[in-house]
């Protein structure tokens, strides 16, 4: 006996409303229990939602463009099979499963659209800066639309919208920043165009080999050139003296691994750097969208850039202030193993106040680090290593860890940076003083 089954959209993470920007199904069509149905995107990556049974689509209740949320129905699917609750995301072999393309923003899909052509004093302004003389001072667009124009860096009181009454889409976003790349550069000297980088033909010089770059790359490539294109960088180098730190470590190493936990020095480097955000809030921080306000968060909410086959990704610890090492050291190892596994959720990769990127691992001392917007700052961490150090009489052997505090200059000067790296210092040499 056959029955029409409501699909509904699963547990998509704290997200309030996630745009669909592919549809994988049509009416009539036969699907399988777990088949990729429908694609959502974020503002930190997308995901497929699978079908919660099998039989064929009677009724189709979103179209692409909509917003949805948790519990929302996709679909009216004649299933002759029991119900069966989706996963809100797929792990990347599930995901290498499915025959169906995902959809990833890039320029060359945008070719075919041409948004209403701009004013001509819009056209003349630099394109990635805002204009302070622009004729439109109001932008009428979706939050969903700000957060993907702030990911690239557009304001949007330069971008002409083609929706109803005016309203911007992220297709004239998306046009916008096509119109401006292909765009001549202007004469060197003027300085308002970045020139493009010529491509050249490489075969021509030898055998080559053409590798596409995996999605989690390609996704966060645009957000970090769009990161290092808008934020004035600033990056402080120091040594923190770890010697105690690494002591203490080892000495409780054996007892944390009883309780199934790598003690990491990680994990100690993450509550040093709350005790310094709570010191100095400016770097707990975010500016608005405006840029004539900073938003100060009183919470502290650690993302860690984690190595995986696919590329790098930026989990994040929630509540850093409120856990234990022990309790950290668990969760930090759990959401590593996701990570490599695939399998993190959307919300797993947001909210974050302040980042970490540790290169301990694998090696290095000094590096600049990208500021991963809309923080203002992030810490680089090298390989510690034993060096002599002078203390006042003589010399002697004293663990030292190379940071380096890359910071976004609007909000943070060199003075306050200097201090926040000292006080981080400090934490990190005797660790008992986070408990103060």
């Amino acid at each position: 006996m056959t029955k029409l089954i409501e699909l509904k959209v699963p547990d998509i993470g704290d997200f309030d409303e996630i745009e669909i920007i592919e549809i994988l199904v049509s009416v009539g069509d036969s699907i399988e229990e777990n088949q990729d149905i429908i694609t959502l995107e974020s503002d930190k990556a997308a995901m497929e939602i699978p079908s919660s049974h099998a039989g064929i689509i009677k009724e189709l209740k979103v179209n692409i463009g909509d917003m949805v949320k948790e519990g929302a129905i996709i679909a009216l699917v004649e299933a002759t099979t029991g119900a069966k609750s989706a996963p809100a995301v797929k792990t990347e072999k599930q995901k290498k499963q499915q025959k169906q393309p995902v959809k990833t923003f890039s320029f060359d899909d945008i070719k075919s659209y041409k948004a209403p052509e701009p004013e001509a004093k819009l056209i003349e302004e630099t394109p990635f800066a805002p204009d302070s003389n622009a004729a439109v001072k109001h932008a009428h667009a979706s939050p969903s639309v700000r957060q993907f124009a702030r990911e690239l860096g557009i304001t949007l009181t330069m971008v002409v919208g083609s929706g109803e009454k005016g309203r911007i889409t992220k297709q004239d976003v998306q046009n916008f920043v096509k119109q401006k790349i292909n765009t001549p550069a202007v004469a060197s000297g003027s300085g308002s165009a970045i020139p493009p980088v010529p491509v050249g033909n490489y075969e021509k010089f030898g055998a080559i080999e053409k590798v596409e770059l995996s999605r989690i790359k390609k996704i966060s490539g645009k957000h970090l050139h769009a990161c290092w294109l808008n934020i004035p960088h600033v990056t402080q180098f120091d040594e923190a003296d770890i010697t105690e730190l690494e002591k203490f470590r080892k000495s409780n190493k054996d007892s944390a691994a009883k309780q199934g936990v790598n003690l990491t020095p990680l994990v100690f480097i993450m509550k040093a750097v709350v005790a310094s955000l709570k010191r100095y809030p400016e770097l707990n921080a975010s500016l608005s969208e405006d840029k004539e306000n900073l938003i100060l968060k009183n919470y502290y909410h650690i993302g860690v850039a984690v190595d995986t086959p696919n590329g790098l990704m930026v989990p994040v610890i929630r509540d850093v202030d409120k856990k234990g090492f022990l309790e950290l050291a668990g969760e930090l190892g759990e959401i590593s193993s996701r990570a490599r596994d695939g399998a993190l959720t959307a919300k797993d990769l947001q909210g974050g106040t302040f980042s970490i990127s540790s290169l301990g691992g694998i090696g290095g001392s000094f590096f600049t680090p990208i500021v991963n917007a809309p923080e203002v700052a992030i810490l680089g961490v090298g390989r510690h290593k034993m060096q002599p150090v002078w203390n006042g009489s003589e010399f002697e052997p004293r663990l030292m860890l190379p940071l380096s505090v890359s910071y976004d200059h609007r909000v943070v000067d060199g003075a306050m940076g200097a201090r926040f790296t000292n006080h981080l210092n400090m934490m990190l040499s005797d660790i008992r003083k986070v408990l103060l």
